[in-house]
Order: C-alpha cells, then structure tokens, then sequence
C-alpha cells in the first residue's frame, strides 16, 4: 500500500513517503509464459517457498527472456529484491540484469544496469542497492540464447522522484 501524506507550511508542500513494496499494485509483463507461471506472480507478495508453480514466474525456453515492471509512476529506486525460487532449477536465475529506467525501446533492456545477478542460491531472496535510480520501469533479463527466466518474487523500494525526503 502507498502512503503518502501532504503538508502544507505557508506556500510549500512537503512529501514524505513512507517505505513500502513499490512492486505491489504495478503491472508485470514477461517476453513469453511457460504453462500457468504468469508474470504478476512475482509481485504478489508471496515469496513462493511452497507452491512454485502458483506463485512464481517462469519464461519459456527463449534468447533474450525478460520480465518487466510498469510502477505506474517514476521513482527513486533504492533497493531492489529478488527471490529464487526453490527447486533443482535456482540457477535460472544466474546472469540476470536488473536494469531501471524510463525507456521502453528494446522491451526496456537499454535502460540502466542496476545490479548483474551472479547467483542466488535455491529459494533466498538478495538485496541489489540501486542508489536512487530514476524509473518507472524494473526490469529483469538475462542476455543470451536457449535461456529461460524464472522469478518467485520482486519487491522495489524507494521513493517518488521530485519529492524530498524529510
């Protein structure tokens, strides 16, 4: 849930936005679907430890996967997170990019690198500092062929951009 709470002091608004998932309540997308394992899963705010096939994501066999993020709004991203799923299959996840921005050219994949995902072992969720970059769009691929892009969840913090932190 967004908060954001306005205070007026003489002529000059003051925003202050409490953290929370800026994930939720955005519109997923992803290059292609495997049987049931829909984009909007990863941002369901359920990190898919039980039942992957209902809770996380999964592309089909292809070159160049992606998953993409619409936050409906352009934030200051600090911090994304990113979920594995737990299987014999974690390592679908090796060699990923997130990268943020506002463009849309090339399914968002020239927008800015945030963090390459080396690893992330079997069912964890890692942190990746973004420091603030500019967006409304998050998005995971992994570059290369016969590749397949699998997620369970993807959460996305920081703040409006334009607006001041207090």
């Amino acid at each position: 849930m967004l908060v954001q709470i306005v205070h007026k002091h003489g002529s000059q608004k003051v925003f202050i936005n409490f953290p929370g998932n800026r994930a939720v309540g955005g519109a997923a997308i992803q290059s292609s679907t495997f049987a049931g394992w829909f984009a909007e899963k990863a941002v369901d705010s359920n990190r898919g430890f039980q039942q992957l096939n209902t809770t996380c994501t999964s592309t089909l066999n292809e070159s160049n996967p992606w998953w993409r993020l619409d936050l409906r709004d352009v934030y200051r991203v600090s911090e994304v997170v990113i979920t594995n799923r737990n299987d014999s299959y974690a390592e679908q996840i090796n060699g990923a990019e997130i990268c943020i921005g506002i463009s849309l050219e090339n399914n968002g994949s020239n927008n800015p690198i945030c963090a390459v995902i080396s690893t992330i072992p079997a069912g964890e969720s890692y942190n990746f500092s973004c420091n603030g970059m500019v967006g409304r769009y998050v998005i995971v691929r992994i570059p290369g062929d016969w590749e397949i892009l699998s997620l369970c969840e993807v959460e996305v913090y920081g703040y409006l951009a334009g607006n001041s932190l207090l």
